[in-house]
């Protein structure tokens, strides 16, 4: 039996780690195929060296693009890799053009999806991941939903019962694991101490609904510098290129850098970011994996999106949707800040990349 683990981002990488790590472990027949969408000597070759996981058998270099020209050449791509191996299962991770473009090629081949963090919704069909995810869960033959909220969604969608495996959620997994080695490397522990001087918050901002719209970035922008005024805190904010692009295009920039309390580091790897979510007093964020790292780590999250397909992070109480709203982030700051951080995780034990592999093997054995 073998497997193709199809990948192509750095969440991807970082989710689909454990089951890596225990397809390594049991001696499978697998492979890696990166389609490397995002590309960078950082993102690529130096994190999966960090990560200690074996490099990719298949590199893509797809790189950027409009999503129609990017998906195209990933199909293009990852169709001659599986007509080569002729896997008997294709493994996909989450809602990127990567995960679409190896679930419509692998479905074409007849070869079987399994589609881990499937079920997820944000019922906004403005956003390019939602299309991926649902298209993605309609052409799976195992949705490993992280919780049953995520398999409702399936469910109500019409998909088969059978198909569906609630597992927890691999993101639980990789923080433990990932945590251990960020704790142990020196060149982190060098890293955090040359940026964080006192206690801070740790901003993120990349998701095009927010970078690309000019009045919403401003009022974000408006309200994360208010919030470091009333609060006095140091914010650090690791700036995606995009972003700040999109600051400059938008004449934001320049508040921002000018702003003492606003510290602006280049992009920083995943060991070094897990470090600073870790010791963060509060995560003011719009990504996805981001509201679960912090729900996981115990550390308040405050999103900044009118909607997130991590509902569970809102309703155990570690994460509050602010959108754009000055006033109902400020509000929030400080609910978030006098809570107890005392939410129980609701992705699951640290254990789903094994019960992802044990029910693949179950499966494809019979």
């Amino acid at each position: 039996m073998k497997f193709s683990i199809i990948l192509g981002t750095r969440p991807e990488i970082i989710k689909l780690s454990p089951i890596i790590r225990v397809l390594k472990k049991i001696n499978m027949d697998w492979h890696i195929i990166h389609t490397n969408q995002h590309y960078s000597e950082n993102m690529d070759k130096i994190f999966f060296e960090e990560l200690n996981l074996p490099k990719p058998k298949y590199n893509l270099n797809i790189g950027s693009g409009s999503h129609g020209e990017q998906t195209g050449k990933m199909l293009i791509g990852i169709e001659k890799v599986l007509l080569k191996e002729k896997p008997d299962v294709v493994i996909v991770q989450g809602d990127t053009n990567t995960v679409l473009a190896g679930a419509l090629t692998a479905s074409k081949l007849k070869i079987d999806v399994a589609h881990v963090e499937a079920g997820l919704r944000s019922f906004d069909r403005n956003m390019p991941e939602e299309i991926n995810r649902v298209l993605t869960d309609h052409i799976s033959s195992y949705l490993f939903a992280p919780t049953e909220i995520a398999k409702n969604n399936l469910l109500r969608e019409g998909i088969e019962e059978n198909k569906i495996f609630v597992v927890g959620n691999t993101i639980v997994d990789a923080t433990l694991q990932n945590l251990k080695i960020a704790e142990k490397n020196e060149n982190v522990r060098t890293f955090f101490n040359s940026v964080v001087d006192n206690n801070y918050f740790l901003l993120t901002l990349h998701r095009a609904e927010n970078v690309d719209d000019k009045e919403r970035l401003k009022n974000i922008i408006d309200g994360i510098l208010e919030t470091a005024r009333i609060y006095n805190k140091e914010i650090i904010f690791p700036i995606h290129p995009r972003t700040k692009k999109r600051l400059k295009e938008f004449n934001l920039f320049d508040k921002l850098k000018n702003n003492k309390k606003i510290k602006i580091i280049d992009p920083v790897g995943y060991l070094e970011f897990l470090i600073l979510e870790k010791n963060a007093d509060l995560i003011l964020t719009d990504s996805g994996g981001v509201q679960e790292e912090a729900c996981i780590l115990k550390i308040p999250c405050i999103t900044l999106r009118d909607n997130t397909e991590r509902p569970e992070t809102v309703k155990v109480g570690a994460n509050i949707l602010v959108g754009d709203n000055k006033e109902k982030l400020i509000k929030s700051v400080e609910i978030m800040l006098n809570k107890k951080k005392n939410w129980k995780n609701p992705f699951g034990d640290g254990k789903s990349g094994e019960k992802i592999v044990k029910i693949l093997i179950n499966k494809l054995e019979k």
